[in-house]
């Protein structure tokens, strides 16, 4: 039973894929951190990388739209060996193209990484952080010991080549445990004054993002036994509100396979676009027929929808 389709119902909101304005490039599950809330089960062992036969398809497609952005997600996606070539080959389509790099900050520390802030830097991509506080024991705690003080390294590399003033820098704060990000407007002024205070840092945006109770957080909601708790909570806080704003409605979201989806997790849960009896890979997808297609749902999408909502650019209302 899909509650979220019916409570869709209930309320007389249809849920379609507008214009696409983002593709969402998830290039592998490849990571130097274990974070507990992490929905696609990404780690140091993980063997799923985009290789660079499918990113060429991936970008000769986007070459072919008027989309505007590509927003590349993993894992680490500066991890796989193909990510410098990835930023160069879209950013020599067009100035105008965008791009986004999610980034774990710690991973531009790691030892064969050099230089690789000074790339992002030359090549004005976007940079959204995970920072889940400003304070070491609650990020130590979701994403393993020492990533606090690794973050801040980071992001005071990032703020020496312009990152936070010239250059778009935002964070982004998931909940430590089973509950709902408080107001994203007083997290930020939390964030902006902590930061500049203690350790002079600056950034543009805190983005709040839900933890959405699959893969890893499934497991830790399971072994806690709040697992169902967790979700009567997503359930209760449904706001309709938060319907038009919802990043499947403008994203198409890519696997490292280059596979279809409506999100990234739809992605993690395999429930891809279909193209016959089999997935639809992404250079197989005429973007003409894309709007009003209807988007695929299950309960998970109710951690998207709970009070201020929850999408990559964060709250909704």
């Amino acid at each position: 039973m899909n509650r979220f389709s019916e409570t869709l119902t209930t309320h007389s909101l249809p849920l379609r894929h507008g214009k696409t304005e983002v593709l969402q490039v998830n290039v592998g599950k490849l990571c130097n951190l274990t974070c507990m809330h992490c929905h696609v089960n990404a780690g140091p062992k993980r063997k799923e990388i985009m290789t660079r036969e499918t990113i060429d398809r991936v970008v000769d497609w986007f070459a072919g739209t008027e989309i505007s952005t590509i927003d590349l997600t993993g894992g680490a996606p500066e991890m796989i060996p193909e990510f410098r070539y990835f930023i160069e080959h879209v950013k020599a389509l067009r100035p105008s193209r965008h791009l986004i790099d999610r980034c774990n900050l710690t991973i531009l520390l790691e030892p064969g990484y050099d230089g690789l802030a000074q790339f992002l830097a030359r090549h004005r991509v976007e940079i959204i952080a995970s920072m889940p506080c400003y304070t070491a024991e609650n990020v130590n705690a979701q994403r393993g010991e020492g990533v606090f003080d690794a973050s801040i390294k980071a992001l005071r590399v990032l703020n020496s080549l312009g990152y936070g003033s010239g250059l778009p820098l935002h964070l982004v704060y998931n909940p430590v445990g089973a509950f709902l990000p408080a107001p994203q407007a007083r997290l930020e002024a939390d964030y902006k004054r902590e930061l500049k205070k203690y350790f002079g840092i600056v950034f543009n945006n805190l983005y709040t993002i839900t933890n959405l109770p699959i893969a890893r957080f499934a497991s830790y909601l399971r072994h806690h036994d709040k697992l169902e708790e967790y979700m009567q909570l997503l359930i209760d806080n449904f706001n309709p509100a938060t319907i038009s704003g919802l990043m499947c409605r403008n994203t198409i979201s890519v696997s490292w396979t280059g596979e279809v989806f409506d999100c990234d997790f739809n992605q993690m849960l395999k429930m891809n676009w279909q193209n016959g009896n089999g997935p639809l890979y992404l250079w197989d997808l005429d973007p003409a027929i894309v709007e009003n297609r209807e988007i695929l749902t299950g309960d998970h999408c109710f951690g998207c929808t709970a009070g201020a909502g929850s999408s990559c650019g964060g709250a909704l209302v």
